[in-house]
C-alpha cells in the first residue's frame, strides 16, 4: 500500500494496520522522496535550438559533465543531459553535422549524456522522415526514451499547446506508433509551470519579485488562474493541479505514455532567460535554495545552444551560476541528474510495490516487487530503482530484496536532516564518453 504524505511515502505490511504513521509491532518503515542525502532533485532539460555547431554543443557538454579544462575553465563535473533532432536546417543537427558529429551524437546517447529526442526537427514532415531517423538510432544500438515536442513541429505529439501530428492518425506526419514502438515512454507536450519544485504541493510564493512588480506579477496571476482552472476540470492545466512531475497520459492514437511536466521558475514568466545566455538568472541562490527547503524536484526548461559567442559558449554568468549548482550537488543538498533519470526515479517512487517488512533471523526484512500491473507501462528497470532510500529504525539490522533476490550493496546511512538513519540502493554517476 503507497500512501504519499509530503515528502515521505509511509508502507507497511499489508496484513497489518494500513493508516500511515500507526506502529504494529517492531516495523515502520518511510521511502524518502528523494535519494540520500540530498534534499531536492534538479534535472537541466535542454532543447538544442540554435546550437551552432558540434564544437559548441561538445564544449558546454565537456564543461558540464567532466572536471576537464574548457574554454569556460575547469569543468563543473555534473550529469548533464541534452537532446537531439535530425532534420533541421543552419544549426547543429544529427543529419546536419558531419562524421564526427554524428559518432558523437551516438556515443552521448549510450552513455546517457543524449536522453530527448527533440521531435525529428522542423523539415521532418512525414512519417517517411521519422522512420528514417528511428532506423538510424536502432542500426546504431542508440535507444532514446524521451521526447520532447519542438517550437511547431508538425511531428509534435501535443495538439493542445504545441499543435502538432504526429499522434493524429491518417495524417502525413503520424509517426506515434513507431516511435513508441522503437522505446519512446516519457514525453513532453508543452507544459511549463512557474512553480519552484514538483512532487510537493503548489505554491505560489517566490513568483512574484519586488524588483520587477509587474512583469512577476503577471506570472504570479497566470500561475494562480492554471491552478485554478486545474481544480475545476481543465484539460490543458490538469497537470499544473497536483503539481507532479509525471502522470500517466493517452496520445489521440491511444497509445499510453507518461507526460512530464518542465519548469522555468524565473520571475518573468515560462519564457523568460530560458537561454544559455542567461541562465544564471535563473539558477539563482534564491531558486536553489527554496527547491531545496522545498524538497521538490525539478525538470528545468532552457536551451544551452542559445548563445552569444560559440568561442565561449556559456558566458561567466552562465559559468558562475553552473558553479553554485555544483557546489550544491557536492555538498549533498541537490541531486543533479539527467531528465531521463529523474523521470525513471519518480516513476519508481510512484510504482514500486511494497508487499511486507517483516523481522526474522536476519533483521528488519523489505520486500520491493516492481513487476508491472495494469496501472504500468511495462517494468521498473534496475537503474530506475538506483538511489532508493528508506528510512528505518536500525539500518545495521535491514536487509532488502527486489523481486526475491537480495541486495548485495545497500548503502546504510547515518542520521540526515530529519535526524532519521536509512538505507539506500546505490545511485551511480553516468561515465561521461571519451572521444
Amino acid at each position: 500500500m503507497i500512501i504519499n504524505q509530503a515528502q515521505d511515502i509511509c508502507f507497511q505490511r499489508l496484513d497489518w494496520d494500513s493508516r500511515c504513521g500507526k506502529r504494529t509491532g517492531r516495523t515502520q518503515v518511510l521511502l524518502r522522496s528523494i535519494p540520500y542525502p540530498y534534499r531536492a532533485m534538479l534535472a537541466i532539460c535542454s532543447d538544442l535550438d540554435e546550437t551552432p555547431n558540434r564544437r559548441v554543443y561538445w564544449e558546454i557538454m565537456r564543461f558540464l559533465n567532466t572536471a576537464e579544462e574548457t574554454t569556460m575553465g575547469p569543468g563543473v563535473g555534473l550529469e548533464v543531459g541534452n537532446s537531439i533532432y535530425f532534420d533541421m536546417p543552419g544549426q547543429f543537427a544529427y543529419w546536419n553535422t558531419d562524421d564526427a558529429g554524428r559518432e558523437m551524437v551516438r556515443a552521448l546517447i549510450r552513455s546517457g549524456h543524449i536522453d530527448c529526442l527533440h521531435s525529428y526537427g522542423d523539415l521532418a514532415m512525414t512519417r517517411k522522415h521519422a522512420a528514417r531517423a528511428l532506423d538510424e538510432l536502432d542500426r546504431h544500438d542508440c535507444k532514446l526514451e524521451v521526447w520532447v515536442d519542438h517550437g511547431t513541429a508538425v511531428t509534435n505529439f501535443g495538439s493542445d499547446i504545441m499543435q502538432g501530428h504526429g499522434d493524429e492518425v491518417g495524417h502525413e506526419a503520424y509517426h506515434a506508433d513507431l516511435t513508441i514502438d522503437y522505446g519512446i515512454i516519457y514525453v513532453w507536450c508543452g507544459r511549463v509551470t512557474s512553480i519552484t519544485g514538483q512532487d510537493i504541493p503548489a505554491s505560489l510564493s517566490g513568483i512574484f519579485n519586488w524588483r520587477h512588480p509587474i512583469a512577476s506579477g503577471q506570472t504570479l496571476v497566470r500561475d494562480a488562474a492554471k491552478q485554478r482552472l486545474a481544480r475545476v476540470g481543465n484539460t490543458k492545466y490538469a497537470m499544473h493541479g497536483p503539481n507532479e512531475t509525471l502522470r500517466p497520459s493517452v496520445l489521440r492514437d491511444e497509445s499510453t505514455v507518461y507526460e512530464f511536466m518542465r519548469c522555468n521558475p524565473h520571475w518573468g514568466g515560462i519564457s523568460s532567460c530560458d537561454q544559455g545566455r542567461h541562465i544564471g538568472k535563473v539558477l539563482t541562490d534564491d531558486m536553489l535554495n527554496r527547491l531545496i527547503e522545498r524538497s521538490g524536484t525539478c525538470i528545468l526548461y532552457t536551451h544551452l545552444g542559445k548563445i552569444d559567442d560559440p568561442r565561449i559558449p556559456l558566458n561567466e554568468n552562465a559559468v558562475m551560476a553552473f558553479r553554485r549548482l555544483a557546489e550544491a550537488f557536492r555538498s549533498g543538498s541537490i541531486l543533479v541528474t539527467t531528465t531521463r533519470r529523474l523521470l525513471g526515479y519518480r516513476r519508481a517512487v510512484r510504482e514500486i510495490a511494497f508487499n511486507s517488512s517483516m523481522w526474522d533471523e536476519k533483521g528488519l526484512r523489505i520486500i520491493l516487487n516492481t513487476q508491472a500491473d495494469e496501472n504500468s507501462m511495462g517494468e521498473l528497470s534496475d537503474a530506475d530503482l538506483s538511489g532508493l532510500t528508506f528510512y528505518v529504525s536500525d539500518p545495521k539490522t535491514a536487509y532488502m530484496t527486489i523481486n526475491g533476490r537480495e541486495v548485495t550493496d545497500l548503502k546504510r546511512n547515518g542520521p540526515d536532516h530529519t535526524g532519521r538513519p536509512s538505507i539506500s540502493l546505490a545511485w551511480p554517476m553516468l561515465e561521461f564518453p571519451k572521444i
